[in-house]
């Protein structure tokens, strides 16, 4: 059987999808083609109004998930067709793609008086099976959920998977829409979870003042000033002092939260729009930094993943904060060897992997599964 595989990924900023075709034959997985799509604007929009709840979507919000779902399945089709073309293979050269799907709920652990935890990611694996000729594995969080676990984060099994031979204590940080941290201890013991925000907000807030998709660097946010009284309200949401394992995601942390929020301050309507992008970027900053030096102390490597890799004034804030303690290196994954935009569907594809492999793709003290679990349910070629 062949060893190459792809992993595809939509994450919560909904900027876009990314694809990998990896070929995992040696210790170091080694990326031979990758390819990013743009979301389109329409679908991106119903995936929004899918993630709000049902309010305004009436009675047809079974029938609109399907039709998003199937519609992003054409997307992952051409996505992966692009990719094989692009690497000049064939669809039976690759073993199988690893498809995450759209999160639009993630109610994990009785979260917000769910006596039923379950997590929701549409996607159609049959319909790219049936169109790419490929097995498709999908669905990983569900028997993690089963099993008792949050579902989430699954990517610390593969960073620790692939820093195997890092010298330790370390962490990596994937900055998507929402931050999850991997923590390598010395003792081989890995930890993980999801330290709140990550770009959502700042992008959400420099949409609807700026009118772009995401604020470029972090240019926005270094021409204002953080609002401390704001910054207060913010890290107050009692997510960050909530107990291991967890995740969050829209659900907790979205733009309505935040004007609930604004509305706590004294004269918030002065607080300029900058400011509050500063202060949003610095809440993405102060939990991280937080994280880490709560469940790591003694951590002097901190590798960032995701599209937060690519905002400077965030890493400088990233980096002043995590060092107040004691000094630690904040640099992307790309001294680990992987780009920082193909990590987390590098994951996937690494994920598909353990599944037709029969391997476990879960930590349970990461998630809190009552213990190891394959993960993903296959849709075969």
């Amino acid at each position: 059987m062949s060893d190459r595989y792809i992993g595809v990924m939509t994450g919560t900023s909904l900027d876009g999808l990314d694809a990998v075709l990896a070929d995992f034959s040696a210790p170091q997985p080694r990326v031979i083609a990758h390819i990013s799509l743009d979301y389109p604007a329409a679908l991106r929009a119903e995936m929004l109004a899918l993630q709000a709840g049902s309010d305004g979507l009436g009675v047809n919000e079974l029938h609109r998930s399907r039709v998003a779902g199937i519609a992003l399945s054409a997307l992952h089709s051409a996505a992966i067709a692009q990719l094989l073309n692009k690497a000049k293979l064939n669809a039976p050269d690759i073993a199988a793609v690893g498809v995450h799907g759209q999160t639009v709920r993630h109610a994990p652990c009785g979260a917000q008086g769910n006596l039923a935890s379950y997590t929701v990611q549409l996607i159609d694996p049959s319909r790219i099976a049936e169109s790419i000729g490929c097995t498709i594995v999908s669905d990983f969080r569900a028997r993690d959920i089963a099993a008792g676990g949050q579902g989430a984060p699954l990517v610390p099994a593969f960073h620790a998977a692939l820093c195997s031979a890092l010298p330790k204590p370390a962490a990596l940080v994937n900055i998507g829409g929402f931050a999850n941290v991997t923590l390598l201890h010395a003792d081989d013991n890995v930890q993980g979870f999801d330290t709140g925000p990550g770009n959502v907000l700042m992008d959400a807030w420099v949409q609807q003042h700026q009118g772009t998709a995401y604020d470029a660097g972090g240019a926005w946010a270094a021409s204002g000033r953080v609002h401390q009284g704001l910054l207060t309200r913010l890290l107050a949401h009692p997510y960050f002092a909530a107990p291991l394992p967890k995740s969050t995601g829209r659900e907790a942390f979205d733009l309505h939260w935040l004007k609930h929020c604004l509305n706590d301050i004294n004269n918030a309507a002065t607080i300029a729009p900058a400011d509050v992008q500063a202060t949003l970027c610095e809440l993405t900053a102060r939990s991280i930094a937080n994280a880490v030096q709560q469940f790591a102390p003694h951590c002097t490597a901190l590798f960032v993943c995701g599209g937060g890799a690519l905002n400077t004034h965030l890493l400088q804030r990233l980096q002043a904060l995590i060092s107040q303690a004691k000094p630690c290196l904040v640099t992307a994954t790309t001294a680990l060897g992987v780009d920082p935009q193909h990590m987390e569907a590098l994951a996937f594809a690494w994920l598909a992997r353990q599944c037709l492999l029969g391997l476990a793709g879960n930590v349970p003290a990461v998630t809190g599964a009552l213990g190891p679990r394959v993960l993903g349910v296959i849709s075969p070629a």
